[in-house]
């Protein structure tokens, strides 16, 4: 995500142009649930029933919502504790892979301070323990914006933390191709083991908002804000043992930034990118496979926060041609996806929709 504050008239434009179209066509997606307040994201936890959903809001709270209806007790409840509004506040949730017995999670947030944190808690089945918190990383942020944000277990069980560049913009001061900071990088570490020191596994990241692994292949994609003309869609593959750099601040998408030496690292560009004619600020998805609409399956989804345009292409493909689907999602914050593998898109605007 973009600063709200330097999105809003292009927002307000991309609105305009698509009103109509958003009209009808968001209507077509069922909403699961509404009246929630600035939602960021949804899962399901490994062993629950999928009818069983967990919603970010960005002030703070974890709900959860079964059934369309949301319990009255928030899973968990931050606010308070955290920096909240524009990119900040509680900004990423991820599982335990073994949750069903370890009731162990992990948060990622702004703290008072505006700083970043990933805490690892446990649960009691229904709410988390306060007592339990376990910081695991912790990443000072010398800007309010591009704080990435998202949190996700690999299929080695390992947890990924993408970062931003520290924000402002350009990044000025070479953060995201510079080695000695976790800012600008994909990190991953041991969840299991407090104090374990995080891995750089990629590096030339501007603001990862959104990325997941697919279920089948392993593949790590991502959704990576640009900055003023590209939005891009990277995946690191399975497998990779090398360094990847994706880029940023040398390149945007494709394109030439800042005529400069890149960095350390093995330089991997888009799988796909669009232009801000389509809208400015992407939000990454997932690559559908059991549980998802046959019309998407094998195919990964993303879309746009500004225009609320949702794309697909085929993950197998090496160079793919997007296509645009026939629904758009005002405001779209996130995907997500239950336990048995169905797709939700998340709106700014309070509600989820089952994408099918």
């Amino acid at each position: 995500m973009r600063t709200r504050l330097t999105l809003f008239a292009a927002l307000l434009g991309a609105l305009v142009v698509a009103a109509s179209a958003t009209a009808r066509s968001s209507a077509t997606l069922p909403v699961v649930v509404s009246g929630l307040s600035a939602p960021l994201y949804v899962t399901g936890a490994p062993g629950e029933p999928a009818n069983r959903l967990y919603v970010v809001e960005q002030a703070g709270r974890i709900l959860v919502v079964e059934n369309g209806r949301v319990r009255p007790e928030p899973f968990l409840d931050l606010r308070g504790r955290i920096t909240s509004g524009g990119e900040q506040g509680l900004l990423g949730l991820a599982f335990f892979p073994d949750y069903a017995t370890s009731k162990l999670f992990v948060v990622n947030y702004t703290n008072a301070q505006g700083h970043t944190r990933v805490v690892r808690y446990r649960s009691d089945g229904r709410k988390a323990l306060p007592g339990s918190a376990r910081t695991l990383l912790a990443v000072a942020q010398p800007y309010g914006n591009h704080n990435g944000g998202m949190v996700a277990f690999g299929p080695d069980q390992l947890l990924y933390v993408g970062l931003g560049d520290g924000g402002s913009g350009g990044d000025p001061e070479n953060r995201s191709q510079d080695m000695n900071t976790l800012l600008g990088k994909m990190v991953r570490l041991d969840a299991c083991r407090p104090g374990s020191a995080p891995k750089i596994v990629a590096l030339g990241l501007r603001n990862p908002w959104r990325y997941s692994f697919d279920r089948q292949s392993g593949d790590l994609w991502i959704g990576d804000v640009g900055q003023g003309a590209i939005e891009e869609i990277s995946r690191f593959k399975a497998g990779t043992t090398d360094l990847v750099n994706f880029g940023w601040d040398v390149y945007e998408g494709r394109s030439v930034f800042e005529e400069k030496p890149l960095g350390p690292g093995r330089l991997v560009q888009p799988v796909a990118q669009y232009s801000h004619s389509a809208g400015c600020s992407v939000t990454g998805g997932y690559v559908v496979r059991q549980g998802g609409p046959a019309r998407l399956l094998g195919r990964y989804v993303y879309g746009d926060y500004c225009s609320g345009i949702v794309w697909s292409f085929p993950a197998s493909a090496a160079a793919p041609t997007p296509r645009r689907e026939a629904f758009t999602v005002p405001n779209l914050t996130s995907f997500g996806e239950d336990t048995v593998g169905r797709l939700y898109a998340v709106s700014g605007n309070g509600r989820v929709y089952r994408v099918r």
